[in-house]
C-alpha cells in the first residue's frame, strides 16, 4: 500500500452496495476570522489525480492545479460555508456541521454514502463513516480538503479587499503573530469571529475597520 490517499474506504462502501460515494471535509476550524467552508465531492471510479492528497501537504499552487482537474472531472461536487456569526452563535463544531450539511444540499447528485474526515453529521439520514485522518487516507476526503481549502482562501483573499490593514491575504485569518499583532493594533473587523479568545481580548479596542 502506497503512500497518500487509496480508495480502500471507496471499495469498503461498494462491497456494502453504495455506488454515489462523496467524501466531505472543511477548511477553516482554527482561525480567528473568516467562515467555516465544507466541500463535498464524489469522485468518479478509479479515477484520481496526479499529486492528490492532504490540502495541507500540498503548495498553493499544486492545491489550484487540483480544484481545476477534481471540478471539471467530479461527477458531482458542492461547496457549503458558515458565517463568523454561526460560528459564534453556535460554536466551531457545530458550524462545521451546518457547513457540511449545507454543502451536501447543495450537491446535484444526491450521494448513498458519505465519507468524511473525522466529523459525523447527527441530522443527516445518508449512512456515514467519519475516518481518523481521512483527508490523508481517502481519496474521495483528500479532494473534498482540496476544494475546501482553495474556496476559503480564496474568500480570505476578498476579505483582504474589504480590511486590508489585517492581511488576510497572507494568513488566511489563522492566528499567525502577524495577524495578532494587527488585532491588537486595529481591534476586530466584521470578519472575526467574537467567540474566539484571541478576538475577545482584543474587542475593547477602537476597531478602524
Amino acid at each position: 500500500m502506497g503512500t497518500g490517499p487509496t480508495d480502500f474506504f471507496e471499495q469498503a462502501a461498494r462491497a456494502l452496495g453504495y455506488r454515489r460515494i462523496a467524501g466531505l471535509d472543511e477548511a477553516g476550524r482554527g482561525p480567528l476570522a473568516g467562515p467555516v467552508v465544507a466541500a463535498i465531492v464524489i469522485l468518479p471510479r478509479r479515477w484520481s489525480p496526479v499529486l492528490l492528497d492532504d490540502s495541507k501537504l500540498l503548495t498553493e499552487q499544486q492545491r489550484h492545479v487540483l480544484y481545476e482537474a477534481i471540478t471539471s472531472r467530479a461527477i458531482a461536487w458542492a461547496i457549503g460555508m458558515a458565517s463568523e456569526q454561526e460560528i459564534d452563535e453556535l460554536n466551531i463544531l457545530g458550524a462545521t456541521r451546518l457547513a457540511g450539511c449545507r454543502a451536501l444540499s447543495y450537491l446535484a447528485t444526491p450521494p448513498d454514502y458519505l465519507l468524511l474526515d473525522a466529523l459525523h453529521l447527527p441530522r443527516v439520514s445518508v449512512p456515514q463513516r467519519p475516518v481518523i485522518k481521512g483527508d490523508q487516507l481517502s481519496r474521495s476526503i483528500a479532494a473534498a480538503s482540496i476544494l475546501a481549502k482553495v474556496a476559503r482562501d480564496r474568500m480570505m483573499t476578498s476579505y483582504h479587499k474589504q480590511f486590508p490593514q489585517y492581511q488576510f491575504h497572507l494568513h488566511k485569518g489563522y492566528p499567525t503573530p502577524e495577524h495578532l499583532r494587527r488585532l491588537q493594533q486595529f481591534g476586530p473587523c466584521p470578519g472575526h469571529r467574537r467567540s474566539f479568545g484571541p478576538v475577545q481580548a482584543c474587542l475593547n479596542v477602537p476597531s478602524h475597520a
